[in-house]
């Protein structure tokens, strides 16, 4: 791999996986259609770009991250005190425990593995998902306005949150644009919504990192350099800290449109690409 390539990936890597577009597919439908280096395959590197695109969220929400670790401490001091009313919690707690309900909705999408890989390879499949997705932002900017932050969000709320992120698995799909979507559903104040997606954003990548690491073995530099792997990192980085910006600003203009118009664009043209490649 070379360094122009590997900043490529990590471009690609910190504007997609934050920006409701579906980074899964944009990645497939690129190696589907061009030949380009499958990027699952190279381990280590897959696994530096989600610990560099983890750090973005780390750099813009570090305050909310705070509390998350306050929430975890006070839980923990609860379930050793024998302290459990769900009445008695507090913001912090209520936020820790909703990232953790939303989070565990994911566990059974790991035995759904081998079959959305295969579905990656059907260029047609993941265009029509692109379109859903595109439908699916445009759907969510026509809700009502909602008024709730996530300190008055219901708890239960992060299940129905957690269903939308985990449609985010399928390759067309945006996690981030599912579950915006799903907080805008439940309520939430479209700010607030934006925020919890990037929350639960964490233990998604973390989870995704951590599946890949059994897969790691001898030299963890031969197949991309050490250069390539800080480049890739750099990259995705900084592609990251501005998508979750753009994101912001756009959810305080109220319209996701952009973006579902250009998953529409995307979708058809993976579908008519794949049909005039047969």
């Amino acid at each position: 791999m070379k360094i122009i390539e590997a900043i490529l990936y990590g471009l690609l890597q910190g504007v997609a996986e934050f920006l409701p577009i579906s980074s899964s597919g944009h990645l497939a439908l690129a190696q589907n259609f061009f030949g380009a280096e499958d990027i699952d395959s190279l381990f280590f590197f897959n696994i530096l770009l989600h610990i560099a695109t983890l750090l973005a969220v780390f750099i813009v929400y570090y305050k909310d991250i705070g509390y998350l670790f306050k929430g975890f401490f006070g839980v923990c001091g609860r379930a050793f005190s024998g302290e459990k009313r769900k009445s008695s919690l507090n913001g912090d707690e209520r936020l820790f425990i909703m990232i953790c309900i939303a989070t565990a909705v994911l566990v059974p999408a790991a035995l759904l593995d081998d079959k959305v890989e295969a579905l990656s390879g059907v260029s047609w499949a993941i265009g029509a998902l692109l379109l859903v997705n595109g439908v699916m932002l445009f759907v969510s900017d026509r809700l009502n306005r909602g008024d709730r932050s996530l300190a008055d969000a219901p708890i239960i709320s992060a299940l129905y949150i957690g269903l939308f992120q985990f449609a985010g698995i399928l390759p067309g799909i945006s996690r981030s644009g599912a579950t915006i979507t799903g907080g805008l559903i439940n309520g939430l104040k479209r700010e607030d919504a934006v925020k919890f997606s990037f929350l639960m954003s964490i233990p998604a990548i973390l989870g995704a990192a951590v599946l890949e690491l059994p897969q790691i073995g001898g030299d963890l530099f031969a197949e991309v350099s050490v250069s390539c792997c800080a480049a890739g990192m750099i990259a995705a980085l900084v592609s990251g800290v501005a998508a979750i910006k753009i994101l912001q600003f756009f959810a305080r203009r109220n319209s996701f449109t952009p973006f579902a118009v250009y998953s529409v664009l995307a979708g058809a043209a993976a579908i008519a690409g794949d049909l005039i490649t047969r």
